[in-house]
């Protein structure tokens, strides 16, 4: 690949996985170099807005986990809200052209799968029983579970985990280093 230089890069926009959107929906496209909070301030801006009842936020590559952190920021910032997530696969084509065109390379067409994301939230309920589907609230019982689990878990460590033993022992050959070093 060092005699080629990248010309251009095709994103080919797949269908999308959901059907019967409403016409009102916002989508966010989220991108590898969105800010948080500009995607976050428009979306939460136009969902407390009673008209829009659902927001569909899309990301592909490396994008994939800073849509899902927009996601939950905005199911803790707005309660109730129903979603299902689909995952798939987005192809790229990325053309690569010659250096040196007269050495009588030809240009090359690459096309990669990335894997991207969909995740639906609504205001309104979501068919239960479609793949993906999540409940408002339905992992706070969980959450409080694994606090509690590890909260439990500091506070034996503090009551006697062994660390203050160290710092005494120590302390007490220092002390006894200055007395071996005074002279009498």
């Amino acid at each position: 690949m060092e005699n080629y230089q990248k010309s251009k890069t095709v994103e080919r926009p797949p269908p999308l996985p959901f059907s019967n959107l409403p016409v009102d929906i916002i989508e966010m496209k989220v991108k590898d170099g969105s800010k948080i909070r500009n995607l976050m301030g428009y979306a939460i801006g136009k969902m407390e807005l009673d008209p829009v009842r659902q927001v569909l936020f899309s990301g592909a590559g490396k994008a994939i986990s800073k849509t899902i952190t927009c996601v939950e920021i905005m199911k803790r910032r707005l309660s109730g809200l129903h979603q299902i997530t689909k995952v798939f696969f987005q192809q790229i084509e990325e053309i690569w052209e010659p250096i040196v065109p007269e050495v009588g390379l030809d240009p090359l067409t690459v096309k990669r799968n990335v894997p991207a994301i969909c995740i639906l939230l609504s205001k309104d309920p979501l068919d239960a029983q479609e793949p993906g589907y999540q409940a408002p609230g339905s992992f706070d019982a969980f959450w409080v579970e694994t606090l509690k689990s590890e909260s439990q878990g500091q506070a034996k460590r503090k009551q006697g985990a062994g660390r203050g033993a160290g710092r005494a022992g120590k302390q007490q050959r220092s002390a006894g280093r200055e007395e071996s070093g005074k002279k009498p």
